[in-house]
């Protein structure tokens, strides 16, 4: 129990700069009170013992402002930052290396009893700030959620979901999991260039520039062929010969 404890700890220290100290984090930090009080109740729940259970997390509420159901799994080093308003639904699963921000919703959107309704988050995941993420899916390992997003399709391992709904943006060839601030630890889930509207926008105003650049090199082949004895290859040597406009990825960034 002390060994897992350290490591909650330890992981709070790692990835909020605005830790001090392990007896801060021990004292003042909702997330790790909520932790370590949710799994008691999960214990409980296991057991057949549901209303201590359901009490132990109505009193985990009640001092952190985090609802967290006594079914719901929840791994090691996972840490609620800020985690005011959070809630986690009671067939939710979080892996090992979370990490949850505040007004987070792990919901689910259907109504029968014993169904996995809610999300499965795999390891090393980041979810930003007042994000939904909505339904029995699986969200993969390394994935990032931004803020305020609604997210309510399975996120493959490494991508980044944002916008309402959400718009999944697959991970690059070279990318990895993010851990750890150590490690390129992302905050609330967003980094720069992951707004795949802003992506499909600036696609777009590059075609654009190439278009007036390819009628700029037809205009000076114009030009040539109406001289009186024209070059034999009048066609500029960059000129584009073949059609390059990505229409398909630009379609799947804005999600239509």
């Amino acid at each position: 129990m002390f060994k897992r404890l350290r490591s909650d700890i330890r992981c709070i220290l790692e990835r909020d700069p605005a830790a001090r100290s392990a007896f801060e984090v021990l004292t003042l930090y909702p997330g790790l009170h909520a932790v370590v009080l949710h799994r008691p109740a999960h214990w409980c729940w296991n057991h057949g013992l549901r209303w201590l259970a359901g009490f132990i997390a109505h009193l985990a509420r009640w001092l952190t402002g985090i609802e967290i159901h006594p079914a719901a799994k929840i791994g090691e080093r996972v840490f609620f930052d800020h985690a005011m308003g959070v809630v986690v639904g009671e067939t939710a699963e979080i892996g090992d290396g979370c990490t949850i921000y505040q007004g987070v919703t792990l919901g689910g959107t259907s109504l029968y009893k014993g169904a996995k309704r809610h999300p499965t988050l795999g390891r090393n995941v980041v979810v930003g700030a007042g994000a939904k993420v909505l339904g029995g899916f699986t969200v993969g390992d390394g994935a990032r959620i931004g803020s305020n997003a609604v997210v309510t399709r399975p996120v493959p391992a490494g991508a980044t979901a944002v916008g309402i709904p959400a718009r999944i943006i697959p991970a690059g060839e070279n990318a990895a999991p993010q851990a750890s601030a150590k490690e390129g630890f992302t905050a609330y889930g967003v980094t720069q260039g992951d707004d795949p509207l802003s992506l499909a926008m600036r696609g777009l105003i590059d075609n654009a520039s190439s278009q007036e650049h390819q009628i700029a090199l037809l205009w000076q082949a114009i030009e040539k062929l109406s001289q009186p004895e024209p070059e034999r290859d009048c066609v500029p040597c960059d000129a584009a010969r073949e059609e390059c406009f990505e229409k398909e990825k630009l379609a799947q960034l804005v999600g239509k």
